[in-house]
């Protein structure tokens, strides 16, 4: 086991570890540590706490200081020398009549190294630029290209939930979002209410596809022939995924009506959620036990 301490340098960043050495540290806590990029000013998002080693990249660097009133005021400072560094940059960017969009500009603490983010349709040459950013804050320039998500982070805003977004608040990792996850929660396929400010799929459709995916596979096709708790046979008319719940269309009398049960009143042959071929022992072993405990809800109501 070895002992770490989880520090943040950027709202809703990832998190990375460092090794605390003899410092009271709490969370919530600034510390000062020194980084690939450099001396970073950081805030503790995970107090101290061992963990296996096999969960922590090496070498650990160690934490520098806990951030003293100096430090802080230093942080501030450089807060301020940002926002003037973004509006020059800016002003060089429109002289040079440059295809490229300034999103954001930042020191490490220790003024070693100021970067540049900024997002463009193409690859663009910006080695002129560089040349003239290094002539006026004489320290070390890097323009880094992101994207439309990465740009959204960094700017924040407003979802169509009306909540403040999940990438700038907490989100510290973007997942693979696929329009397969609308489909499985039923949703508009429409770009515009499937899509976040960035104009990419919106990340919290990852939120809930582990459940719908769940819950979809306990329930029949629309279309489907099931059998019914009361020896009733019918095709499916419709689903509702989180009531758990079937609207059959039974014949009665020669005449035909439609009906609602419960899943666990219906009889029919269960979805596969993967292809067996592709999944693990594992995933195949629960995937049994779970079509198991389908089939004996089935046959107690028979």
């Amino acid at each position: 086991m070895i002992k770490v301490v989880g520090v943040r340098f950027r709202t809703a960043g990832k998190i990375y570890y460092f090794d605390p050495r003899n410092f009271d540290i709490t969370l919530g806590s600034h510390v000062i540590v020194e980084t690939a990029r450099g001396i970073e000013f950081g805030t503790v998002m995970i107090a101290p706490k061992e963990l296996s080693e096999e969960k922590v990249i090496q070498p650990l660097k160690p934490v520098i200081r806990i951030a003293t009133p100096e430090d802080e005021k230093t942080e501030e400072k450089n807060r301020q020398k940002e926002k003037e560094a973004f509006e020059i940059c800016l002003d060089k960017i429109q002289k040079r009549s440059m295809e490229m969009k300034l999103v954001d500009a930042e020191y490490t603490f220790d003024n070693n190294k100021l970067l540049f983010y900024f997002t463009a349709d193409g690859r663009i040459d910006f080695r002129e630029l560089v040349k003239d950013l290094a002539a006026v804050f004489r320290t070390r320039i890097e323009l880094r290209q992101i994207g439309v998500r990465d740009e959204t982070k960094i700017l924040g805003g407003i979802g169509i939930c009306g909540r403040p977004l999940c990438c700038n608040t907490f989100l510290s990792e973007f997942a693979p979002v696929s329009i397969k996850m609308a489909k499985e929660q039923n949703l508009s396929l429409n770009p515009s209410k499937i899509s976040g400010v960035c104009g990419r799929l919106m990340c919290c459709l990852k939120n809930e596809e582990e459940t719908y995916e769940y819950l979809n596979s306990r329930l029949p096709n629309v279309g489907d022939f099931v059998t019914t708790s009361d020896k009733l046979k019918g095709e499916v008319h419709s689903v509702n995924v989180l009531r758990q719940t079937v609207k059959i269309i039974v014949e009665i009398d020669d005449e035909k009506e439609i009906r609602e049960y419960k899943i666990d009143q219906l009889r029919f042959k269960p979805k596969r959620r993967k292809d067996h071929a592709k999944l693990s022992p594992e995933e195949l072993k629960e995937l049994s036990a779970l079509e198991d405990k389908g089939r004996s809800k089935i046959d107690d109501t028979h």
